[in-house]
């Protein structure tokens, strides 16, 4: 009886232990839409070893067309910059990997065309 007891002790712990791990990574949220525009946007974020994974892309499709960029995670700015589309997509893509915080993170991407105003907005909650 005292072996039965120790075995579903066991069996119970090795049954318990893998949900106690912390996740590494996770499958990510992608969110896409329409610029102001023409334009189209996609915001993809994912958790990945402590850090959240951030992908922002406008595809345009015109080459050679600069654009402003700022991401921000919950208010504070992670990224600023300014970005030219490429051929032979007409657009470019900006990828950062951002600190976590405790709970959950909001991860804003605009970009604004220096041509023509056109403005592309994303966001995500992570």
């Amino acid at each position: 009886m005292r072996t039965f007891a120790i075995l579903v002790g066991l069996v119970a712990v090795a049954v318990a232990v893998p949900t106690l791990a912390p996740a590494k990574s996770s499958p990510g949220l992608i969110r896409q839409g329409k610029c102001s525009g023409s334009a189209n946007w996609k915001l993809k974020a994912k958790l990945d070893d402590g850090l959240i994974e951030t992908e922002f892309e406008v595809d345009q499709n015109v080459a050679g067309r600069r654009w402003n960029v700022a991401i921000t995670r919950d208010g504070a700015a992670v990224f600023r910059g300014a970005r030219i589309t490429r051929p032979p997509s007409g657009s470019f893509t900006v990828e950062r990997r951002i600190r976590n915080s405790a709970g959950s993170d909001r991860i804003v991407a605009k970009a604004t065309a220096v041509r023509g105003g056109q403005v592309c907005r994303a966001v995500v909650a992570i």
